[in-house]
């Protein structure tokens, strides 16, 4: 018999360095699971990721047992690693702060595929380049 779902949380934690500091340590502990057991699961299985931020479905059972999914990076932090850059601009359309090639764009929609709502590229790329311009990157 296949156990009963009692939550489902997305979040959002830094690669093999994630800790019970608020806001993670009060979610799982309203969610009813052993947080310490899940960060030790976490940080080993994206330690040879860390400085990028990888998110995490946790699939949280009646029983309070738990198991989590890995997810891609955030497109904007991909546009980050590609661009080299640390942040994006503080008044985008203002004051763009680099530029992004469309080879460039395909290789990030591209890789972030299985986790987007899309099968199509074009409908992929369109959505990495709405989320540079809304970082201040202009596309070339």
């Amino acid at each position: 018999m296949a156990k009963k779902i009692k939550s489902v949380l997305k979040l959002n934690l830094s690669a093999g360095t994630a800790t019970p500091a608020p806001p993670v340590g009060p979610i799982l502990g309203q969610a009813g699971i052993n947080m310490m057991d899940f960060l030790k699961q976490y940080n080993a299985a994206t330690a040879d990721q860390k400085g990028q931020i990888i998110p995490a479905e946790i699939t949280i059972y009646e029983n309070n047992s738990f198991t989590f999914v890995l997810k891609l990076p955030p497109v904007s932090d991909l546009i980050k690693q590609t661009l080299k850059m640390k942040a994006g601009s503080a008044t985008p359309g203002k004051d763009n702060k680099a530029k992004l090639t469309m080879d460039q764009v395909k290789a990030i929609a591209e890789k972030k595929m299985p986790d987007m709502n899309t099968r199509d590229i074009n409908q992929a790329m369109q959505s990495v380049i709405g989320s540079a311009r809304s970082m201040g990157i202009d596309i070339v």
